[in-house]
């Protein structure tokens, strides 16, 4: 593991949008300090926690220069990665949920790839999937598929100007994720991946994709 410094412009900008998952914020926050590529920031969006969020995020920041901390009014996670987005300084833009871990491997991964495909602009995919991996339909809230048949938005890797011209994720009430890299493909050309499986998602109770039951507008 290299060590993080601060970087006026990192190669990398981590977004990571939490929302009252403190017991759980540190693991995820430990799995990106544990990354074999050190040119990376990471932004922590808190979307107006009311538990110990900023408490288990301090500790980082006491450490770390190259992690920084924003905090909001709750706005859900498609404006709070935006937001990310926008204070970020690095060249390509990720993303990590806050229940989620990234294995050692797994900026460099996707940084070497994007690297070595320079008329590619944006990657998702490569996740291992903790638990029940099974999601509600974009199109028919009614039935289940599995989330390997989906865009699995904290896995997106792209370069930031993609992001920005895009005007990052919609306020949908579900699948924004789905619906950036559906505008991203008719503008880039976007990968999806299979490997590595650097990616560990982990889906909580209360995860959109298990709640979700109203038909999108």
């Amino acid at each position: 593991m290299q060590t993080p410094h601060f970087d006026l412009r990192p190669a990398i900008s981590v977004i990571l949008p939490t929302f009252d998952r403190a017991p759980l914020l540190a693991h995820a926050i430990e799995s990106v300090v544990a990354q074999s590529f050190a040119e990376w920031e990471l932004i922590v969006v808190d979307d107006g926690s009311s538990d110990d969020t900023f408490a288990v995020v301090d500790a980082f920041l006491r450490q770390h220069g190259n992690i920084r901390y924003m905090k909001h009014r709750n706005r859900k996670a498609a404006l709070s990665r935006n937001a990310g987005i926008q204070a970020s300084f690095g060249r390509y833009v990720t993303f990590l949920d806050s229940d989620d871990l990234y294995l050692p491997e797994h900026l460099e991964s996707r940084f070497r790839m994007l690297e070595a495909m320079p008329e590619t602009t944006l990657l998702s995919g490569g996740f291992v999937c903790e638990g029940d991996p099974w999601v509600r339909d974009r199109n028919d809230p009614g039935q289940w598929i599995h989330v390997r048949e989906c865009i699995a938005g904290a896995t997106m890797f792209g370069r930031r100007e993609l992001f920005m011209e895009l005007g990052g994720f919609q306020a949908l009430d579900y699948a924004e994720d789905t619906d950036l890299w559906e505008r991203a493909s008719q503008r880039f050309r976007v990968l999806k991946i299979d490997q590595p499986e650097s990616y560990i998602y982990r889906r909580s109770p209360d995860s959109i994709t298990r709640t979700y039951k109203q038909t999108p507008s």
